[in-house]
């Protein structure tokens, strides 16, 4: 059995956020969970092109953009999944953190962290 608080974690600063990865790659359960948090007022262009993610909000609120221009809102209780490797925005509000349990499939490694820049999608 693993058992872990946030206080055992890596905490990973990934320039709009942070992530705590919660479990990873090394302990052998084929898949990664994390506790994120996504800076208020903040955009990341994201792409998993060897991961599926799901995302489920506990605090805060914000907004996913698709590359067709959609806007889907995301608040608390609110879930999403990137079932087909979807570039993405993940926006912040204005006004509070976005904090998210997050489950990466396959496993992250557990050191990657998002290059994140005007030009492109961040992917790892």
């Amino acid at each position: 059995m693993i058992i872990r608080s946030l206080e055992d974690v890596k905490d990973i600063e990934w320039g709009n956020g942070l992530s705590r990865r919660l479990l990873t790659e090394e302990d052998g359960m084929g898949y990664t969970l994390t506790d994120t948090v996504v800076y208020k007022g903040t955009s990341s262009a994201l792409q998993y092109e060897r991961h599926l993610e799901a995302c489920y909000c506990i605090e805060g609120s914000g907004a996913v953009r698709t590359v067709d221009g959609e806007v889907i809102p995301i608040k608390q209780g609110t879930m999403y999944a990137l079932d087909k490797h979807d570039a993405h925005h993940l926006i912040a509000s204005d006004h509070e953190d976005f904090r998210l349990v997050c489950v990466f499939s396959p496993a992250l490694r557990g050191d990657e962290v998002h290059t994140l820049s005007e030009d492109g999608y961040s992917r790892y």
